[in-house]
């Protein structure tokens, strides 16, 4: 028996929602219904998204594309720190006004989402802490009708999208930081990999070498700031080592260098000092955590190693500025997670289009996905919340 069959009836969807330093505020969660038409229990709903609030509960944002869903999540007392999401379009209806001031006298913190035919009374425009505007909606209003407003700016894609939102006036902004591909700006060099990266780099490659424990502790008391954050990762409630890691030898004993190798890789993932960089690392490691899940069903640990540094490093040509081909010249890359993120083929590219449609909050994209790897919506979504729950754990 399933302990929460709503998430069968769901594709979930997730974001960063990033303020102007580049720093993750909060998560935006889409819950897009799969049949438009079938009704959604708001309590069972919120208890099976609890893992996505983390304990404590860390700042949420729902954005439920369910009217009915939505009125019946509005009445309910939710976690500290979640926001729902409140289309404009919604906000006109007897029952859409009762909800609204429900979820403000029950404390919810509410978005208004889009911009309203007919404007609001003042009651109900209180209940709004905060705008949020499609960036296309967001160029049409321009620098002074957002400058100051506290407008958030939804559906940003890469870089560039991000810094003209915010260059709009926009107090944070929500999509996919990082576009699939790096392509360097024309005229750039040759770009190195940063110093700080160089030390994590060389321990990959010495551990695939097979280098003996003196040597490789050497190469890390290089990095005391590295050696530090490393046994951090091991003794967090994600790790879930039963005792606790004193050492990097110690770590080696207890790990092995194969499993040691993808908590270099996470490392080496969220290493980078850019602050621009904070959202596409974000990204990463829920892509790893999230892939890895998926992996737990095949039996084979080697396998869900590596599919968790294929997910962290799907991003790493962002993080690093240069192309997966020149990468592979200078990090060791397990071969199945070489074919997906340099070929775009192998075993580990159908997880990949999958994380990718999960980002992408295409209803379409997600059933694609799933059905050619025969995963139901039921056990992606579960994948999906403790990949966020773990997440949590290790920021």
């Amino acid at each position: 028996m399933s302990e929460h069959p709503i998430l069968g009836q769901v594709a979930l969807g997730y974001a960063p929602v990033v303020d102007a330093q580049r720093m993750v505020s909060a998560t935006r969660l889409s819950i897009l219904p799969l049949r438009p038409d079938a009704p959604l229990d708001g309590a069972a709903l919120l208890a099976a998204l609890q893992p996505a609030f983390g304990e404590p509960p860390k700042p949420l944002q729902l954005n439920l594309m369910s009217e009915a869903g939505l009125q019946g999540l509005a009445v309910l007392p939710l976690p500290a720190q979640a926001q729902l999401e409140w289309p404009a379009f919604m906000s006109a209806s007897p029952e859409a006004a009762e909800a609204i001031l429900a979820a403000r006298k029950n404390g919810t913190g509410l978005l208004l989402k889009g911009l309203s035919a007919n404007p609001l009374s003042p009651e109900l425009r209180a209940a709004f802490g905060r705008v949020q505007l499609d960036l296309d909606d967001a160029r049409r209003l321009g620098l002074a009708a957002l400058q100051g407003k506290n407008v958030l700016v939804s559906n940003a894609r890469g870089a560039a999208e991000f810094d003209e939102a915010f260059k709009l006036g926009a107090a944070c902004v929500t999509g996919s930081p990082a576009t699939e591909a790096y392509e360097a700006p024309a005229g750039a060099g040759k770009q190195e990999i940063q110093a700080d990266l160089q030390v994590i780099v060389e321990l990959m490659s010495r551990l695939d070498q097979g280098d003996d424990v003196e040597r490789l502790e050497q190469t890390l008391k290089r990095d005391p700031s590295l050696a530090f954050k490393l046994l951090r990762y091991m003794n967090s409630a994600a790790f879930g080592l039963p005792v606790e890691v004193s050492s990097f030898r110690h770590a080696i004993m207890l790990l092995g260098y194969a499993r040691l190798k993808r908590w270099l890789a996470l490392l080496l993932a969220t290493a980078s000092k850019d602050h621009a960089m904070r959202p596409v690392m974000y990204g990463a490691l829920r892509r790893g955590l999230l892939m890895e899940e998926l992996a737990k069903g095949m039996g084979d640990a080697e396998a869900r190693d590596e599919m968790f540094i294929c997910g962290l490093f799907s991003q790493l040509d962002h993080m690093l500025k240069q192309p997966f081909a020149k990468l592979l010249q200078a990090i060791p890359m397990p071969e199945r997670v070489r074919q997906a993120l340099v070929e775009g083929s192998g075993p580990f590219q159908p997880y990949l289009e999958l994380v990718r449609a999960i980002e992408s909050e295409s209803v379409f994209d997600y059933r694609q996905a799933a059905e050619q790897l025969m995963l139901g919506a039921e056990e992606i979504n579960s994948c999906l919340l403790r990949a966020l729950a773990k997440a949590q754990q290790l920021e």
